[in-house]
């Protein structure tokens, strides 16, 4: 009895994290389409369409998007290696690099 409780103790965790985290996303989200519709950080479209082109050989994986410093996180793989563009949202520009 008491290894089933525990089982469905930890279940219950695992399914959690998940839920958390698609609701930490859906914030990021919704932070990113205000900051848009009051013209403080260009569309994510504009950022990808300034920054993919440049990362030749690189697949792109997809963005994050940091409310508190208005601030895209686009994430690649190049060669089996992860590589992250930090892009100021307000400009466009490319202000950090990581991985690789």
């Amino acid at each position: 009895m008491k290894t089933l409780i525990l089982c469905a103790l930890a279940a219950s965790q695992i399914a959690a994290v998940p839920a958390a985290a698609r609701a930490e996303r859906s914030r990021d989200q919704n932070a990113a389409a205000e900051a848009r519709r009051s013209g403080k950080i260009k569309s994510l479209r504009e950022i990808e369409d300034r920054v993919i082109p440049r990362m030749m050989g690189a697949r792109y994986l997809g963005p994050e998007f940091d409310a508190q410093t208005a601030t895209y996180r686009l994430k690649f793989m190049r060669g089996g290696a992860v590589l992250w563009l930090d892009v100021d949202g307000r400009t466009g520009a490319v202000i950090g690099r990581s991985g690789e």
